[in-house]
């Protein structure tokens, strides 16, 4: 059978552009110009699917735009040392001034074995008491610490459930872990938010693991502590939750809730007001995870907009002994409220009606084939 070649166009026009993606047949080709030569492979990344040809060259390479995999422009294969991992190739010839393609590759897509990432593994709760998980979000310097008011009652809850409730608890300072912010993935596309999440994968020193560990494999109750800011929830607190967008696009690509069967509730400490607003925002984000509420679910602490003394703000957590107690009974609420969860049918997630972000839309494009 004789070979097929398509026309992609004039060779003047096609060199202008150091790297795009162009239709061969069906599939999609991403055409590359470097040094008076002409590459083509598949623009489909082995990874997760990018389009390689929305990439970037680096010396010879292709650099997938959403995770960096690299392939060589010409032959496809991976970088050195990853040469298993390959994309197809294409051959080209020039007639005529213009570039021809042939229309099935002339190598084929290899992948090398990767073993999953430990925190891919099924989503199940081991035997035992009930898990209090602990966050603290408050920002200070490392070498002056100070006394952090939110903090102050979340490990009074979490020493109160050991007491007299028997649980497992976990305290993450959330400060002392090294992690990175959201770099943004999502915005590429939805696909391209991995769970668990992209940089975790990629940067083994990234400490968000411990987090995601935390969280999704081990809790049964999630207590978050967070300052005011700003009439807002800290910084930390919000770097945190944009790396835990991966968790929830599981539910809008996979449907797969991981946090279904975890009760959640917040302490929300600060010299300034806007409990509200602060409680409002942290309910509605750990709500689209999925995760279940007790009555009452979180406790607050203002003095109001005009209390600029923090110093008095402090003493009076410090000597409240209703706090305290108030510390005491959410995480007792929340303790009850994954005790209905363990082992029954509160937190199983049917598939979601339409609506809903985590339903899955029907019409999304599919990735394209090479």
């Amino acid at each position: 059978m004789a070979e097929e070649w398509i026309d992609l166009g004039p060779v003047e026009t096609l060199r202008t552009q150091e790297l795009q993606t162009v239709a061969v047949g069906a599939s999609r080709v991403a055409l590359s110009y470097r040094d008076g030569r002409f590459g083509a492979v598949s623009n489909t990344c082995n990874h997760v699917g990018g389009p390689l040809g929305d990439g970037r060259l680096d010396g010879e390479y292709l650099v997938c735009p959403w995770h960096y995999w690299k392939f060589h422009r010409s032959s496809g294969r991976g970088e050195p040392g990853y040469e298993a991992d390959a994309v197809p190739s294409y051959a080209l010839r020039e007639e005529n001034g213009h570039l021809l393609i042939s229309a099935q590759p002339v190598s084929k897509r290899s992948r090398a074995p990767h073993p999953p990432h430990a925190l891919a593994r099924d989503v199940k709760r081991e035997p035992g008491p009930v898990r209090v998980l602990g966050l603290s979000t408050t920002l200070m310097s490392a070498m002056e610490p100070r006394y952090s008011t939110s903090e102050a009652l979340l490990r009074h809850a979490l020493e109160h459930s050991a007491a007299t409730a028997g649980c497992a608890t976990q305290f993450i300072r959330v400060q002392d872990l090294n992690f990175r912010h959201c770099e943004g993935f999502y915005s590429k596309s939805a696909r391209a938010c991995t769970w668990p999440c992209s940089i975790t994968q990629m940067d083994p020193d990234d400490q968000m693991d411990r987090i995601y560990e935390g969280v999704v494999h081990w809790a049964d109750v999630i207590l978050v502590a967070t300052p005011i800011r700003w009439g807002a929830p800290s910084s930390l607190y919000q770097k945190m939750a944009e790396r835990m967008n991966c968790i929830q696009n599981q539910q809008t690509i996979a449907n797969r809730n991981l946090l279904g069967n975890k009760a959640v509730g917040f302490i929300i400490t600060g010299g300034q007001d806007n409990v509200q607003a602060v409680a409002g925002q942290m309910l509605m984000f750990f709500a689209e995870l999925g995760c279940q509420f007790p009555q009452y679910p979180f406790i607050a602490h203002s003095r109001g907009w005009s209390a600029e003394d923090m110093e008095n703000n402090m003493r009076e957590v410090r000597e409240s002994d209703e706090l305290r107690a108030a510390a005491a009974g959410l995480v007792e609420r929340c303790r009850a409220m994954a005790e209905l969860s363990i082992g029954g049918a509160l937190g199983r997630s049917p598939r979601l009606p339409g609506g809903r972000k985590a339903h899955r839309d029907t019409g999304r494009a599919r990735a394209p084939r090479a």
